[in-house]
């Protein structure tokens, strides 16, 4: 009985733990500021972009590899009667003798046996090809490095879209609901009216049919809101549920000319001037194809006629090479005028991206002030809205009004709150897209 008691409680003890757990992980509810901290962390796409950045991280190293030694392993087997090779087969074996010189063994061997294992080496001295493309690699690792970065802020703007989302389908199931239940006081009142005989049956259905389509709009909101939950939960890399909390999303808005001079430090705008630059390396590589190569190598060779690895005769050699591409068709020039009109070519564009990022700051700009005075508009409709609910409601509680009075002045009610959250939310993208189109969104989450 004593067992039984430990063993039902180590059951409650291990559900209580896993809901606990459970409901740590699927019901977190965390601010903007910590909501972008987590995506940056656990964002797929970034996870990914991580890999690729090591990846590429690795071709610098690659690149240097040209300029170390190359040492060579090579093991032969080779069995003839050919006059030339059998003779130096057998000079190689160190097993030459008076009897070799005979003009019937020169002319005609005996085949011969041939294990030859030979260790090489190749240490370029002066490859300028090698140099430009390190300093190709690694200025290509810089530009990957500045477009990772600027993915970051990318993914931090898509997390405040989808926060800002969930905020507004939260809002829009509160007001849903609220809907729901002035519609059925509006039946309750009409089903009394009608009661006493002071209301029509058409006023009780009419009634009815408002208090169905407010549920309907209940029932999509919450289908809103459980897709803009899953969306945001997606975009930070979390398998759980979490979040926004209710805090304000709202930053503080600076002048104009401030972001667009601080737009002109962008990050993107950095990753392009690299590839200006390795547009430029481009040629500089093409053109390193027009000097020599110096270098130094040697080898060490052991040849057996009976066994692999055997050492009957052994010998080294060491040597200084030159190799120099004199003539190869044009094909160094007409590479070389490809890559100076590629230059070009990314030069302009670098010019065009600088004057639309300058057209998207001011854009943005404009997108806040408009949103700005949206806010206010739909402030004084919504209070508009609610006095005119007020007085119809009294009107028609009074038989001063009929029902459909009372049913529209609820539809511009229910419409001017929605479009009030609407326009207050679209008043919170537009200021968190000024602030990534300015190159300053971190800055303004306090992210390093």
């Amino acid at each position: 009985m004593g067992s039984f008691v430990w063993w039902s409680l180590g059951i409650f003890l291990s559900f209580l733990i896993i809901f606990a757990t459970d409901s740590e992980a699927t019901d977190k509810r965390v601010s903007l500021k910590e909501a972008v901290t987590y995506a940056l962390e656990n964002n797929y796409e970034l996870k990914a972009l991580r890999y690729e950045l090591s990846a590429i991280s690795l071709d610098v190293e690659i690149a240097k590899g040209s300029l170390y030694p190359k040492l060579t392993f090579e093991g032969r087997f080779l069995r003839t009667n050919n006059p030339t090779y059998s003779f130096m087969a057998k000079l190689n074996q160190a097993r030459f003798n008076e009897q070799d010189f005979a003009v019937n063994s020169l002319n005609n061997p005996k085949a011969v046996n041939d294990f030859q294992s030979t260790v090489s080496f190749e240490q370029p001295l002066f490859v300028k090809k090698a140099h430009v493309g390190i300093e190709l690699s690694k200025k290509e690792l810089e530009a990957k490095e500045a477009e990772f970065q600027h993915k970051r802020q990318e993914i931090a703007l898509r997390v405040a879209k989808a926060f800002i989302a969930v905020k507004t389908a939260k809002e829009s199931v509160t007001i849903s609901q609220r809907a729901v239940e002035e519609a059925q006081e509006h039946l309750r009142i009409a089903r009394i009216r009608y009661e006493n005989k002071m209301g029509l049956l058409s006023d009780t259905l009419r009634a009815e049919t408002a208090l169905k389509e407010a549920e309907q709009n209940a029932v999509s909101a919450q289908k809103g809101l459980n897709v803009a939950l899953r969306a945001l939960n997606l975009i930070l890399g979390s398998e759980g549920n979490i979040e926004p909390d209710e805090g304000e999303v709202l930053f503080t808005v600076k002048d104009l000319a401030q972001y667009e001079s601080s737009a002109q430090n962008r990050i993107d705008l950095t990753a392009m001037s690299l590839r200006v630059d390795n547009a430029k390396n481009n040629i500089a590589l093409v053109e390193a194809d027009y000097y020599p190569i110096v270098g130094l190598g040697g080898s060490y060779q052991i040849n057996d006629h009976r066994r692999p690895f055997g050492a009957e005769g052994d010998s080294w050699q060491v040597m200084a090479f030159l190799r120099w591409n004199i003539y190869d068709g044009n094909r160094r020039s007409h590479e070389r005028s490809k890559a100076r009109h590629q230059l070009s070519q990314i030069t302009e564009q670098l010019k065009e991206m600088k004057r639309f990022v300058a057209f998207r700051v001011y854009e943005a700009y404009q997108n806040y002030e408009e949103a700005l005075k949206n806010v206010e508009i739909a402030k004084k409709a919504y209070e508009s809205a609610l006095e005119g609910m007020r007085l119809v409601k009294v009107r028609y509680e009074n038989s001063l009004s009929p029902i459909v009075d009372l049913l529209s002045a609820q539809v511009a009610l229910d419409r001017a709150r929605v479009n009030l959250v609407s326009k207050k939310d679209e008043l919170a993208m537009a200021i968190i897209n000024l602030s990534y189109e300015g190159g300053s969104i971190f800055k303004d989450l306090g992210i390093e």
